[in-house]
């Protein structure tokens, strides 16, 4: 129903004929010519090949969201929130959605991405949840108007790290400190706390561990009584212990297994088969010492790539910035200038 209804609005690229029915081209040849231009004049393929965008269409892909999400068509689902982002945007770019009421409408789509973004198979969902959440517009609508979607944010960042880590090949640990470094970025501007907001901030800002292992046991109760995140909580505990065991290997070279064991919430030997799996699957740069009973740190340094990278990263975008006040600038000037000379020839047509 929702689909036959946007297609009355839609223009779907044209399908090309086959080879079979070239006499038929050739007869109508003079009319596919005269019709060129107007089979390019396609829709947005991000809104079903809507070739415009109101209100009234707005409310229609919203149906269409959660239709998808009710059925759990959570593929589908994806495309139609790509779909209400867009039109979302397209609205408020041409003034006919005001700037609050943008707002608002980013606001919720935020708290309806959760159903598409959690439920997502692909192992994508939170790569992508993360992109949305942190970027300008959106991250507006967090810190206004809903600063608990920060615990969302938050075990995402946690859950998708060392995955991103892992695409990021020879550049991983500056993308997992790029992700914790925007994701605090973000803590600072929402007044909202939770334990698993307040693990991550007693770890990566006040490197306060005992906070954190007293939070981390807050978190699994937190976690298996959230309707999104209920799935996830063995794999967050997993993800967590992981972080916590990078901050402490950040101040320390040589780890008691004990201690360890004690800040993971785990008995020696569990600990010890833990970092063993870890240094295994080379996640870790580490060696155990039987003897002493003890991790002992390898000295690993950051590579040139490495720096090169997490140095000039920003550099396209701050040269963009750079361009667009210079375009500006020169603009104000050029008004100002055609402003006098106006005025300098009124004046001059007074006197006369």
């Amino acid at each position: 129903m929702i689909e036959n209804y946007l297609s009355l609005f839609a223009s779907p690229p044209k399908r090309k004929e086959g080879d079979g029915e070239e006499d038929d081209d050739e007869l109508t040849g003079g009319d596919d010519n005269r019709n060129a231009a107007e089979d390019e004049k396609t829709g947005n393929p991000n809104m079903y090949y809507l070739t415009s965008i109101d209100t009234t269409l707005l409310q229609v892909l919203w149906g269409k969201l959660s239709c998808e999400i009710l059925v759990e068509d959570w593929e589908e689902a994806a495309v139609a929130l790509v779909a209400v982002k867009t039109a979302i945007e397209s609205l408020a770019s041409s003034s006919k959605l005001s700037p609050l009421d943008a707002l608002h409408q980013r606001t919720w789509l935020l708290h309806w991405s959760l159903f598409v973004f959690w439920n997502d198979a692909s192992g994508k969902g939170l790569e992508s949840m993360v992109d949305l959440f942190t970027s300008e517009k959106h991250l507006q609508a967090i810190t206004t108007h809903a600063p608990h979607l920060l615990r969302y944010l938050t075990a995402a960042v946690l859950l998708c790290k060392r995955r991103a880590a892992k695409k990021a090949g020879n550049n991983s640990n500056a993308e997992g400190r790029r992700l914790l470094r925007d994701l605090v970025k973000v803590m600072k501007q929402c007044e909202y706390s939770d334990p698993i907001v307040e693990f991550v901030e007693q770890l990566s800002v006040k490197f306060d561990f005992e906070a954190a292992q007293s939070q981390l046991a807050l978190c699994e109760k937190v976690l298996s009584t959230d309707f999104f995140l209920c799935k996830q909580t063995e794999l967050f505990m997993e993800e967590a212990r992981v972080f916590v065991f990078e901050n402490y290997c950040r101040i320390h070279h040589k780890i008691d297994l004990t201690t360890l064991g004690e800040k993971l919430a785990m008995d020696r030997n569990r600990a010890e088969r833990w970092i063993v799996d870890l240094i295994r699957n080379a996640l870790l740069d580490a060696k155990i010492d039987s003897e002493e009973g003890c991790v002992v740190m390898g000295t690993g340094s950051t590579s040139v790539y490495e720096k090169v990278m997490e140095r000039t990263k920003e550099l396209t975008a701050r040269s963009g910035g750079l361009v667009a006040n210079l375009r500006s600038y020169m603009n104000d000037v050029k008004r100002d200038k055609i402003r006098k000379e106006r005025k300098a020839r009124e004046a001059m047509e007074a006197e006369y």
